[in-house]
């Protein structure tokens, strides 16, 4: 299986990041803000759904997903200051501001989620090479 390596420079783009990043695995010490650097970056163990394993329960990759430009960062729904905490990443969305600024908000399972002020759009997605079989394949429940 090929590692990915995607960029979002825009909502369309982003969408694919999402789709790929969804039920990704993260632990709160795993994610943080550089305000100096203007970047937010978080590691995951993303659930592989682009894998071509035709059965089983699917592949885990070791990833990760950082966003450039962010001047503030903010945190809903689960202590930021604890770092055994586990979260389910379920979608990450943008919203223009004012363009080309706006929010960057990644919702996790349980309602938390991390909004990020950012002056601009630009995520980076990319597999870090380990990967492994999954216990189990995430399922959703469709209302």
């Amino acid at each position: 299986m090929t590692d990915l390596k995607l960029i979002a420079l825009d909502t369309e783009d982003l969408e694919v990041v999402s789709a790929h990043a969804q039920d990704a695995v993260v632990r709160v010490a795993d994610m943080g803000f550089a305000r100096r650097d203007r970047r937010f970056a978080l590691l995951m163990n993303r659930f592989a759904w682009e894998s071509d394993e035709p059965r089983g329960k699917g592949m885990r990759k070791r990833a990760a997903l950082d966003f450039s430009g962010v001047t503030h960062a903010a945190y809903a729904g689960f202590d930021p200051a604890s770092p055994d905490g586990v979260l389910n990443l379920l979608a990450v969305s943008f919203e223009v501001t004012d363009a080309p600024s706006g929010i960057v908000e990644l919702r996790f399972a349980g309602g938390g989620t991390v909004r990020l002020t950012v002056e601009f759009l630009e995520a980076r997605l990319t597999d870090l090479g380990a990967a492994w079989a999954a216990s189990a394949k995430p399922a959703h429940a469709i209302d």
